[in-house]
């Protein structure tokens, strides 16, 4: 079975044993390791993998031809995306008309960013520009862009850039629903069976748990040089209940996410019913 998802340390972790060969019954799979932007894209077009590590802001696009697998992706608590500057001002309004990278134009944190800051940038941003998420805070600390959003192990390195964190979107996000923060989806194509897939991958997070040691070569072997307490402290955040089992705030969290989004017309209308279809 063809599937793609990041080099990051959660996914390389949840897929461990899967990849490994290691879980009863489930296909083999042929890995292809791919930044979410461009998973993003596979999927809006109908092309790549049939399984995918996607955003979930980018479900409205795909929902008719994939299904969301109720295991293996990252929600939780106190892990949302990040805004930085080389400023150490606190005041939203220092991006009013300014230029800010983001990682993906159909990720979970840019949707964030965007009705975080209808509600804060007077007047709205500038222009956005579209990178690799390890390049955006090199690009921050450098001046060509005034402000990065950035996710994934960016949380415990943007130090090391001389940057500042203006808003931790996460944090506006839980507080204003009280929900857990909605960042990657496992899909499947509708023409596989989701509930088998969700069942390996259920069964790969779970060895991956029951033998942590064993999956650190994999892991650090994909891990873009981060060191391992960094790895660590990913996998730690990222893989968490919601990985294992969306349950009822899991898809509380991803309705009430991309119902606001149709709202304010960010993402195209669909039928919320097919998040559990």
């Amino acid at each position: 079975m063809n599937i793609a998802f990041s080099p990051c340390p959660n996914d390389t972790f949840v897929f461990y044993a899967w990849v490994h060969g290691l879980i009863k019954d489930a296909p083999a799979l042929d890995v292809t390791y791919a930044d979410i932007d461009k998973t993003n894209n596979w999927a809006a077009e109908g092309q790549g993998p049939e399984v995918m590590k996607i955003s979930y802001a980018a479900l409205p696009w795909v929902l008719k031809d994939y299904a969301l697998v109720p295991c293996g992706g990252a929600l939780g608590r106190g892990c949302g995306p990040l805004v930085l500057t080389n400023s150490s001002s606190k005041d939203p309004s220092q991006l009013s008309g300014r230029k800010v990278a983001v990682p993906s134009e159909r990720s979970t944190a840019y949707l964030l960013f965007r009705l975080w800051a209808a509600e804060h940038v007077p007047g709205g941003v500038g222009e956005i520009i579209v990178m690799p998420f390890n390049e955006i805070m090199p690009a921050v600390r450098d001046g060509r862009i005034d402000a990065g959003l950035v996710i994934h192990e960016a949380r415990f390195t943007y130090h090391n850039y001389g940057l500042s964190m203006l808003t931790d979107l996460g944090n506006w996000w839980e507080e204003d629903t009280k929900l857990p923060i909605p960042l990657g989806a496992i899909i499947a194509h509708r023409s596989m069976d989701a509930g088998a897939i969700a069942k390996w991958a259920r069964a790969s997070v779970d060895y991956a748990w029951s033998h942590p040691e064993e999956t650190n070569d994999y892991v650090m072997k994909h891990a873009q040089e981060l060191s391992e307490d960094v790895a660590k402290s990913h996998i730690d955040l990222y893989v968490n209940d919601f990985t294992a089992e969306l349950g009822e705030d899991g898809y509380g969290a991803i309705t009430e996410l991309l119902g606001r989004a149709m709202r304010e017309g960010l993402v195209p209308e669909f039928d919320l019913e097919l998040l559990k279809k």
